[in-house]
């Protein structure tokens, strides 16, 4: 086992919420590391829109993927988590999603249950595949990691098919084996409840929780967090935020016009083309 790896696990593990910024180039993966925090999250929205100016609905391929998160493996020596999206087909290409993950350094991964294309979790329109097309993929990754990189399911149901559905599913990845279970986007503080109560305990798999201002779930601090019973959480757009309207108001200062704030994921996107993507989506669909 690599010792990133190990130490996700036991940090998985230990008392306390473990925080996991956002990161998406080598200068946010350092600012990460020099400010103390003991994990980073490779989150594919901000790749997406940093590294191509591309929102997130599905358009990286499994190479830019590997590529980019093996540059943050090697930018930081905290252990990373990494969007794996899909695992960008079936389960032979899960297969070697999860081996080249492993071998770019990354010390887990979350594997989603989204229908290809996928889409950024807090959008509408999502689709999920039938439970027992994910169970192969979720199959395939634990039975042929090569190093025991840390691999947690992630559900969609709850925006498709509602919060039964996306914590049936969840206890039953939870019993699958995963290592952890994250469902995106509860809607609600007694949806957030429930999935501490009738998955986290019920299952006594460590749960991951998606910190989103402006998206589709309650924001809720750490400290409720953590009382809940929540072991991680991640925070994708916490730097990548505050950089574009950073950069926004820095352009608007040299006589640019004015920026305007990142006030959730779905207007990031819009910067990086979110809209025009969605019309080709529906003309050919």
């Amino acid at each position: 086992m690599s010792t990133r790896s190990a130490t996700f696990r036991r940090l998985l593990r230990e008392p306390g919420l473990l925080r996991a910024p956002g990161v998406f180039d080598g200068i946010s993966a350092h600012l990460v590391r020099r400010a103390g925090f003991r994990a980073a999250y490779a989150t594919g929205a901000g790749i997406a829109a940093s590294g191509f100016g591309l929102p997130d609905v599905g358009l990286l391929t499994a190479t830019e993927m590997v590529e980019r998160v093996g540059m943050l493996a090697r930018a930081t020596d905290l252990p990373l988590i990494a969007d794996a999206d899909t695992g960008y087909g079936n389960p032979m290409h899960v297969v070697r999603t999860v081996r080249a993950y492993e071998q770019a350094g990354v010390a887990a991964l979350h594997l989603e249950d989204q229908a290809f294309p996928k889409r950024c979790g807090h959008l509408a329109d999502k689709e999920v595949i039938p439970v027992d097309e994910y169970l192969p993929k979720l199959a395939a990754a634990l039975e042929n990691r090569e190093d025991d990189i840390v691999v947690v399911a992630r559900t969609d149901a709850n925006g498709p098919l509602g919060i039964d559905e996306a914590i049936a599913r969840a206890r039953r990845y939870a019993a699958e084996g995963a290592d952890a279970v994250f469902v995106e986007a509860p809607r609600t503080q007694a949806e957030i409840e429930r999935l501490a109560d009738e998955v986290g305990r019920a299952s006594g798999v460590p749960l991951v929780f998606n910190v989103v201002p402006g998206g589709l779930t309650p924001v809720l601090d750490d400290a409720e967090l953590e009382r809940l019973g929540f072991a991680a959480a991640i925070y994708p757009g916490a730097l990548l935020g505050p950089v574009a309207e950073a950069a926004g108001a820095a352009l608007a200062g040299m006589g640019g016009a004015v920026g305007s704030r990142v006030g959730g994921p779905a207007h990031l996107f819009r910067l990086v083309g979110l809209d025009a993507w969605l019309d080709l989506d529906k003309r050919y669909s």
